[in-house]
C-alpha cells in the first residue's frame, strides 16, 4: 500500500491534475469529499485518456468532476489479502483507496499486492 496519498479537488481542472500527477509521480489522485455526507472520488491516467485524450478535450477546460470516478470503491486495512484480489478481479480494478472510520489510509494496487503475497 502507497500511504502517501495525493489528492485533488473535484473543480480542478485536468491540466492542474496533470501537473500535480506530474509532480509527485503518481497515477492515482483521489478526488477530496466536498463535506462530511460526500463519498471520495478517484482519476487516474487511464480516466484522463479515455475520456480527454482520445476525445480530444482540452485539458485546462474539463474539471476532475468530469473524468472522475465516484463513489470510489474502496477496501478496509485489515481486508485479506486474498479477498481484496478477487474484488480487483472481480470489479476490474487496477488500484483502490484504503479507507477506515471516513479517512484515507493509502492506495493499494494490484503490484502491491503481489510484492507483499510473494514475501508471505
Amino acid at each position: 500500500m502507497k500511504s502517501e496519498v495525493d489528492t485533488v479537488d473535484g473543480m480542478d481542472t485536468v491540466e492542474a491534475a496533470l501537473q500535480k500527477m506530474v509532480h509527485v509521480e503518481t497515477k492515482t489522485l483521489i478526488v477530496n469529499k466536498r463535506d462530511e455526507n460526500d463519498a471520495f472520488g478517484i482519476v487516474m491516467f487511464s480516466d484522463i485518456a479515455r475520456k480527454v485524450l482520445a476525445r480530444d478535450r482540452p485539458p485546462a477546460r474539463v474539471n476532475i468532476y468530469e473524468v472522475m470516478t465516484k463513489p470510489v470503491i474502496s477496501v478496509e486495512p485489515d481486508m485479506d489479502i486474498r479477498y481484496c484480489a478477487r474484488l480487483f478481479d472481480r470489479l476490474h480494478l487496477s488500484r483502490a483507496p484504503v479507507i477506515s472510520q471516513g479517512k484515507v489510509l493509502g492506495v493499494v494496487s494490484f503490484s502491491d499486492m503481489i510484492l507483499k503475497g510473494i514475501k508471505q
